[in-house]
């Protein structure tokens, strides 16, 4: 038996749903939410749906009873990021006082060096739930995923194949991109095979590429030359703010594009692709689902 959290969520559902595609028993596959309304899709495919809330011990330690499997997906808490380590460690404290026997954590990708990068705060969530998890004595297996495809088209902008220009201040710095449906088959496969105990993967696609290889392949789907600029922050961030962008948004995206140009995310391997199966969608390959 394993359990889900995260699963009303975009990735936890995915991973779900391959789950199912590999195979797996609907009664094998336990959900912790929240809101039993929200799993209600889930349930009518004969999955089972357990209660539980991260501030609520009581609720998890039930939830967690007869299960084997934990697969804890990272939690998207909007405030500070210290709410979800804690989070993450009352569910692993849950777990481990419930004898659960394999703990599987989605994690972010990271360089040495990233207590300097602009998304130090988000970064240190994950290492310190990875210290956790290990300090546990659980089995435990650690997916650093890395950053999602479907954020580029908000860091581009909706316009760009209009106005001809990406103003984003990632300089030339390159970041591995990949699909959270390729990422969440990649779970689901690590789920239901066999050899992962203690490991820590790195999830990430082949080629890391920059903003100048976003414009170019923009370019080549919609036949139009789109140029990139690299403002320094506070342009962008006036920028924005000029367009009525909210300012905490404008703090979010210059903090990804820091992180970019800081190259804390560039990093290449071939793990996903021998998960998967077939090599990981490129950027070429998503910039023409996206604009066709």
């Amino acid at each position: 038996m394993m359990l889900i959290t995260g699963a009303t969520g975009q990735f936890g559902g995915k991973a779900v749903e391959h789950l199912l595609n590999k195979g797996v028993q609907p009664s094998q596959i336990t959900l912790l939410v929240r809101d039993a309304e929200k799993a209600k899709k889930f349930e009518a495919k004969g999955i089972n749906i357990r209660i539980g809330d991260y501030q609520n011990e009581a609720s998890l330690m039930m939830a967690m009873q007869d299960i084997d499997k934990l697969f804890l997906v990272s939690s998207n808490d909007k405030q500070a990021y210290e709410n979800r380590t804690v989070h993450h460690k009352a569910v692993i404290d849950a777990a481990k006082q419930a004898n659960v026997k394999h703990i599987f954590y989605t994690s972010f990708v990271r360089i040495p060096g990233y207590e300097q990068s602009a998304i130090a705060g988000f970064q240190q969530s994950h290492v310190d739930t990875e210290a956790t998890l290990k300090d546990s004595g659980i089995t435990y297996t650690i997916l650093q995923n890395g950053i999602y495809f479907e954020m580029l088209p908000i860091f581009t902008g909706a316009d760009v194949a209009k106005n001809g220009t990406i103003l984003f201040p990632a300089g030339n710095g390159k970041a591995s991109y990949v699909l959270r449906e390729e990422l969440a088959e990649a779970a689901a496969h690590v789920l239901t095979t066999e050899g992962h105990e203690n490991k820590t993967y790195s999830l990430t696609n082949t080629t890391s590429f920059n903003f100048h290889d976003v414009a170019e392949a923009i370019g080549n789907t919609i036949e139009k030359d789109i140029s990139y600029v690299s403002p320094d922050v506070a342009e962008y961030e006036a920028i924005l703010k000029q367009a009525n962008v909210p300012e905490a948004f404008a703090g979010v995206f210059s903090m990804w594009a820091l992180a970019q140009a800081q190259g804390t995310m560039d990093v290449e391997d071939d793990t996903l692709e021998q998960f998967l199966g077939r090599k990981p969608t490129s950027l070429q390959q998503f910039i023409n689902i996206l604009y066709k």
